[in-house]
């Protein structure tokens, strides 16, 4: 955490006052990198190498850390849970005169579109656990992936050369090349094109297993009157699909919590049986005149210090609340972190809320919480949702988010988009 605060500190006094001495900030190439890396990777490799081109963060701080940068021959970018073939991000070379083979169970993937999620933003600040833990530094973030399958490893049954799928690897998805578990892969769905797949798997599998810890499982009967459900940002990425799986699985009402009227419009559109925008309106009175009079059976909120206590409030008798992100707890709109910041980060974290086990025991409510980045070792469960996720998309039931496509080299300004706090649905990068 020091690290991450010096180095947060250093890259906004710098960006403040003395922005042209930025460039200094950065780390130096790493082995795996090319010569030059940074100019040929503008050209996204166009010299007929065809090169990896990926996003590497060489420490935490601001975004001047987003370097687009070209990987050496037959080198990829992977996910933390493939440590026999070298610690990520970077793959060995995997040319075909020589290198490294795939392992068994992996393909190689030609992307051709990866999201940006807000958890992108926090490994480059250095605040997400599991990158820190897993990978350091340099990282190539990154979960969602959707392309062309290039190469196949050993034991590898259900995809061949030529196939296009989706799907996620574990941090490495900022790149245009990625080595990948075939488990972590699905055939792109009919119709769809790989910017619009690319959006789907982290935040549908983030949405699937919430409701699945609050008791709401796809053939299974929802027992109980109340059925229920209020979701914070409603508009978003995982509060989208949130909506949408509620409907599917027989919740009601579908209470979504937005910030503005155009997420107030894509909330209806998802589906949403009532919508609070909270910056017209008393967010938790609206939020009992919504729900039934004893409370909601489940509540989802990724919020924060700003809402953790009070939706724990609002949950009814056998209630459960579900937390999978603390977006309040960190700052809004800025690149890089000041001290001022830092201090109010730390404010907002010595306020967030505790429960009482014993009066969670007599009111008969539950909180849960899980971050799926850390499901290296959960494959089954893992590529259960992606399966029931596939048969949803195949169905028609779930509509895509509202995308906003953008090139590699905008990577900054995606990044200043998702933080800000403004964007509606799903970032999305075209390689």
């Amino acid at each position: 955490m020091l690290l991450a605060v010096w180095a947060n500190v250093l890259s906004w006094l710098v960006s403040t006052f003395a922005p042209s001495l930025l460039p200094l900030l950065l780390p130096e190439a790493c082995a795996q990198e090319e010569e030059g890396a940074a100019e040929a990777a503008a050209d996204g490799g166009a010299d007929g190498t065809d090169r990896t081109v990926c996003v590497s963060i060489g420490r935490p701080g601001g975004s001047e850390q987003l370097r687009l940068v070209r990987l050496r021959d037959g080198v990829a970018t992977l996910g933390y849970n493939l440590p026999d073939l070298g610690p990520a991000p970077y793959t060995p070379s995997l040319s075909a005169g020589g290198g490294a083979q795939i392992p068994p169970g992996c393909v190689v993937l030609r992307c051709e579109a990866f999201s940006v999620n807000y958890a992108d933003v926090c490994i480059r600040w250095g605040l997400y656990e599991s990158a820190k833990k897993f990978v350091g530094y340099p990282i190539v973030p990154g979960f969602d992936v959707a392309g062309t399958v290039e190469r196949v490893g050993p034991d590898v049954r259900h995809l061949r050369p030529g196939d296009r799928v989706f799907g996620c690897t574990l941090f490495g998805a900022y790149s245009t090349r990625v080595l990948v578990p075939a488990l972590q892969l699905r055939p792109l769905p009919p119709g769809l094109e790989a910017a619009e797949a690319a959006a789907i798997p982290a935040v549908a599998l983030t949405a699937l297993h919430a409701l699945g810890l609050a008791g709401h499982h796809p053939g299974v009967p929802n027992l109980g009157s109340n059925r229920s459900v209020l979701i914070h940002s409603a508009a978003g990425g995982v509060g989208s699909m949130l909506v949408q799986m509620a409907k599917i699985l027989g919740l009601s009402p579908v209470v979504g919590v937005v910030g503005g009227a155009a997420k107030v419009d894509e909330a209806l559109r998802l589906g949403c049986d009532a919508v609070i925008d909270k910056s017209s309106e008393d967010l938790w009175g609206a939020a009992e005149r919504a729900g039934p009079a004893g409370g909601y059976s489940t509540i989802l909120d990724a919020n924060g210090v700003s809402t953790l206590r009070d939706s724990y409030d609002h949950l009814a008798p056998t209630g459960r609340l579900v937390v999978f992100g603390f977006h309040s707890n960190l700052p809004m709109g800025r690149a890089a972190l000041s001290p001022l910041q830092w201090i109010g980060m730390g404010r907002r974290m010595s306020a967030m809320p505790s429960f009482d086990p014993m009066d969670m025991v007599t009111s008969n409510k539950s909180v849960l919480g899980f971050n799926l980045s850390f499901f290296a070792d959960e494959k089954e469960v893992v590529s259960a949702l992606f399966d029931q996720v596939c048969e949803w998309l195949k169905a028609g039931k779930l509509k895509l988010p509202r995308v906003v496509e953008m090139d590699m080299a905008r990577i900054v300004e995606a990044h200043e988009l998702i933080q800000s706090g403004k964007s509606v649905g799903k970032i999305v990068i075209r390689c």
